[in-house]
């Protein structure tokens, strides 16, 4: 049996707003964000014994798109299945990278967080073994994936669940989705990356305040910041269409584009320029480049197909 939302990093406080306070029925609180959020149209499909549902399917131009589905009821919680079976799934999509990622989640909640017993007991060295393990057989390969990455938000979506979510390069959601990085509530910061990932999106005030208060901000806030990309009433249709733009694209355009913002995060401005003659380059030598410029010039803009390559 799933711990109660009293033991689950869930157990946090409402977004704070002008007109709201801060209660004392946090659990209540939580139940009634999850309540209230909706079930998404693929429910059902996962098996109950797999924590993840990795499937593959080929769009009408002939790219594959891979779906990433969280699929752990009732809550989706991060316990030890999730994470193993979330390694899995990310080293077959390294190994065997289709032209962009879906990632999603069944039931009424994205996550309700992380199962706090996985905590319990651990000393520093196997805490700082946790996370180095999670930075590089999760966070890292996602983020490195040579294809767009969406995820699509469309109910709660706490700790680990927002920490993948920033490690994409697209966040969509549905109006009723919301986040938070409630870790302090077990005396924790969050580890994932989520803090520097959201003041990168954010800004570095706004990164502090999201964690410092473990407070629940709605996706309207989270566009408003820059940290959603886009808000849509169906956010599974709506990232599914993106994905399939995204693969039926320019495939190694969009790896170079990655490679090159990459460079920015690491080493900045000067470091980014430094690589992109290289990145860009690199592109005249594509069947896609060389496709895409004849087509321009034969019959104008928009109407290239690409392979991919």
């Amino acid at each position: 049996m799933a711990p109660s939302f009293s033991g689950l990093l869930s157990c946090t406080v409402w977004h704070r707003s002008p007109s709201a306070g801060v209660g004392d029925d946090l659990p209540d609180r939580i139940s009634s964000a999850a309540s209230t959020s909706h079930s998404t149209p693929y429910a059902g499909r996962m098996s109950e014994k797999k924590a993840t549902g990795l499937q593959r399917e080929v769009t009408d131009g002939g790219a594959e798109v891979a779906t990433l589905t969280l699929a752990h009821p009732p809550l989706n919680l991060f316990d030890r299945q999730m994470l193993d079976a979330l390694i899995v799934d990310i080293a077959e999509l390294s190994a065997r990278p289709p032209r962009a990622v879906l990632l999603r989640a069944e039931g009424k909640v994205v996550s309700g967080g992380v199962d706090v017993h996985m905590f319990d007991g651990l000393d520093v060295d196997q805490g700082v073994d946790l996370w180095r393990t999670l930075f590089a057989r999760i966070i890292h390969p996602l983020e490195a994936l040579p294809c767009p990455v969406v995820f699509a938000a469309h109910g709660l979506t706490l700790t680990a669940a927002f920490e993948i979510a920033l490690a994409c390069d697209i966040v969509l959601a549905a109006p009723q989705a919301k986040f938070g990085l409630v870790e302090t509530v077990v005396g924790l910061t969050p580890s994932m990356g989520g803090p520097q990932r959201l003041a990168e999106r954010a800004g570095s005030g706004r990164a502090r305040e999201l964690v410092m208060t473990g407070d629940l901000y709605d996706a309207a806030t989270m566009a408003a910041w820059g940290v959603v990309n886009a808000v849509h009433d169906d956010v599974d249709a709506a990232a599914t269409a993106m994905v399939r733009k995204f693969a039926d694209g320019p495939t190694v355009a969009h790896a170079a584009t990655k490679k090159i913002i990459e460079a920015w995060r690491s080493g900045g401005v000067a470091h980014a320029d430094s690589i992109t003659p290289e990145a860009s380059g690199a592109l005249f030598d594509t069947e896609d480049l060389r496709g895409a410029v004849r087509s321009f010039l034969d019959v104008g803009p928009g109407k290239a197909s690409y392979a991919g390559r």
